[in-house]
């Protein structure tokens, strides 16, 4: 399962994790969001160990959102060593996640 970051928390789980890290920036009232949720609680199952695979919401969290400049949802942001690495914006197949991931690890 994906774990819920808010600002209170992103520095941490986030930007100071060993490991790479996949962030879904997503709202209850976003249809494509909503296809995209079973596929990064997928990943989060099959990266367990691998990488950190973390959902933040957007309307609560308005904080982290605007400074990592999200304007279009779903998006997902790729971090390694505290840094963003990769970006996708929309909803997209499994494959395409899966491969961004694979290759930051």
């Amino acid at each position: 399962m994906a774990i819920e970051v808010t600002d209170a928390n992103f520095e941490d789980v986030v930007l100071k994790s060993e490991k790479p890290v996949l962030v879904d920036f997503w709202a209850e009232w976003c249809g494509p969001c909503r296809m995209v949720a079973p596929i990064v609680a997928e990943l989060a199952e099959e990266y367990n160990g691998k990488a950190v695979v973390a959902k933040m919401d957007v309307d609560s969290n308005p904080e982290t959102s605007v400074k990592f400049g999200i304007r279009n949802i779903p998006t997902i942001l790729f971090f390694k060593n505290g840094e963003v690495v990769d970006k996708q914006v929309g909803a997209v197949p499994k494959t395409t996640l899966a491969s961004k991931l694979d290759a930051i690890i």
